[in-house]
């Protein structure tokens, strides 16, 4: 079974960049969809980001769209996600996710395996 290790993450200040790195333990981690959720204090889990098991088209939600950039490296068993111009309500709790789907309609996919969290700030 695939489970992922969480890394990156931190404290930036707005319009700064962190990186967030997602590695998976199991074979058939480059069979599967892998993406990003967040969860703010008081505010329901959202779907990020995800990216389809080849080379397909990524998913955004509208929020980091042209701000957010998901990409995974098959071979070291890793997805990444660079967050640029970070604005303060990007603060939230991040969990990597692993899935057989990746689309419109992430934020109620089925997950596999889901990453510890990794907190991020961002301050004014």
């Amino acid at each position: 079974e695939v489970q992922l290790v969480q890394s990156g993450g931190g404290m930036a200040q707005d319009g700064g960049s962190l990186t967030l790195s997602c590695t998976g333990v199991g074979f058939t981690f480059e069979d599967l969809s892998l993406g990003w959720f967040r969860q703010a204090p008081g505010k329901e889990r959202e779907a990020v980001s995800c990216i389809s098991q080849g080379v397909g088209p990524s998913y955004y939600s509208d929020s980091v769209k042209g701000r957010f950039h998901i990409a995974r490296h098959n071979a070291k068993n890793t997805v990444y996600l660079q967050m640029d111009s970070l604005k303060p309500e990007d603060t939230a709790v991040y969990y990597c996710a692993a899935s057989e789907f990746c689309g419109s309609g992430y934020d109620t996919a089925p997950v596999k395996s889901w990453g510890l969290g990794t907190q991020v700030t961002v301050t004014t």
